[in-house]
């Protein structure tokens, strides 16, 4: 991470999967150092919105999470914000509300005052790389053969991955990944959030069914990034339980 500068705030992305902790971790660091954390799953477009992209571009992007569904110029202008705010200005983070599936009201945004030191921008899909083009040709899940059999929701993915999000990317002074041990840990590791949350120990079989459901939505590109379609500085691999394994330096399969 060389190009962390001192006399200005930083930008430092945390990737990682689904209920890989990153949420978590970027709380704790950013309380514990007097940084500021935003999440890419604050700047979903709101349901309006998403209803528009889907009427427009494919119907999945009604469904929040992959690229295309993010509002990037509303994190681009927060972003600039905080890195160009004084010691007595606020800034509004912007939230959203996922038990309504829409962006919270401004006036219930949470403030920050001054210019943090560094800011932790996390989110499951930061750092991906586009896919080769012929990576697109065969569906990874019934998700896409049922209701993208012609590629055009993932082939709108993979251009914005290589546009607004490469963008996006590039302002990063750092990049951390929290590399799951698979996919299929994932489903595992999203249903025990929930569980917790609702103070159960176990989810019904049809609540985890309806969870597989809506994390066919990342499948592609989660495993694209546990191959190492991700530009990351740091690796931390994790086991089943999300005990960091190994710390390694990243693998850009960018050149970055």
């Amino acid at each position: 991470m060389s190009r962390l500068n001192p006399d200005r705030t930083a930008l430092i992305g945390l990737a990682g999967s689904q209920g890989s902790g990153k949420s978590t971790l970027s709380r704790v660091l950013a309380d514990e150092l007097g940084g500021v954390t935003l999440s890419l799953d604050d700047v979903y477009l709101t349901k309006a919105e998403r209803q528009a992209q889907a009427r427009a571009l494919h119907p999945l992007f009604v469904t929040r999470g992959p690229p295309l569904t993010h509002d990037l110029r509303l994190l681009t202008r927060t972003l600039e914000a905080l890195s160009q705010a004084t010691e007595d200005d606020v800034t509004p983070l912007p939230a959203f509300d996922k038990l309504a599936d829409d962006r919270r009201p401004r006036e219930d945004w949470p403030l920050y005052q001054g210019r943090p030191p560094f800011i932790l921008l996390e989110g499951w899909c930061m750092g991906v790389q586009p896919q080769p083009d012929e990576a697109l040709a065969t569906p990874v899940n019934a998700l896409e053969i049922t209701h993208d059999p012609h590629g055009h929701w993932r082939g709108a993915i993979n251009e914005a991955l290589k546009a607004d999000y490469a963008d996006l990317y590039a302002r990063l002074d750092g990049l951390v990944f929290l590399q799951a041990p698979s996919f299929e840990r994932v489903l595992d590791w999203r249903c025990q959030q929930e569980a917790e949350l609702l103070g159960v120990s176990t989810l019904k079989p049809e609540r985890r069914r309806e969870i597989g459901d809506f994390i066919a939505y990342f499948e592609r590109l989660t495993r694209w990034m546990l191959n190492g379609g991700i530009g990351a500085d740091v690796v931390v691999s994790l086991d089943h339980q999300r005990r960091p394994l190994a710390i390694s330096g990243g693998r850009s399969i960018s050149g970055r």
